[in-house]
């Protein structure tokens, strides 16, 4: 099982499109290294990956927001403030207590439900305003 881009998912922005891609690129290396076993040391992977991701990627989707006046902003800048809560739970309690597979199938779940509810609806939405605008 393996997840990836869809054109459905653009927003019409490349540089925020681009960095889902390589959201869902990461994920999708997680899942195939869960089928292989080796789950727990892609996760570590991930998780140094997501603590850069999430401070660029949501300041610059936010900022676009922003720009272009997004009707959504407040309710879009909570959902990224939640990931960035979960995560930064999900690390301290690794630090506290080390890598476990339940942490890797929790991850797993987190970015399958972001992907579904949140790039796949809510960052779609966005691109459909951007495009009504005329430009990012």
């Amino acid at each position: 099982m393996g997840i990836a881009w869809r054109e459905s998912m653009s927003i019409g922005v490349p540089e925020i499109d681009s960095q889902h891609k390589e959201l869902l690129s990461r994920f999708d290396l997680l899942l195939k290294a869960c089928e292989a076993g080796k789950g727990i040391d892609e996760l570590k992977k991930l998780l140094g990956f997501l603590d850069d991701y999430v401070v660029k990627h949501f300041s610059d989707e936010e900022a676009i927001q922003r720009n272009s006046n997004f009707p959504g902003y407040a309710t879009h800048k909570s959902e990224h403030d939640w990931f960035i809560a979960r995560l930064k739970a999900l690390n301290e309690e690794i630090k506290a207590d080390g890598v476990a597979v339940y942490h890797v199938t929790e991850t797993n779940n987190m970015l399958l439900k972001w992907l579904i509810n949140h790039i796949a609806k809510v960052d779609v939405e966005l691109g459909a305003y951007l495009r009504t605008k005329g430009a990012p």
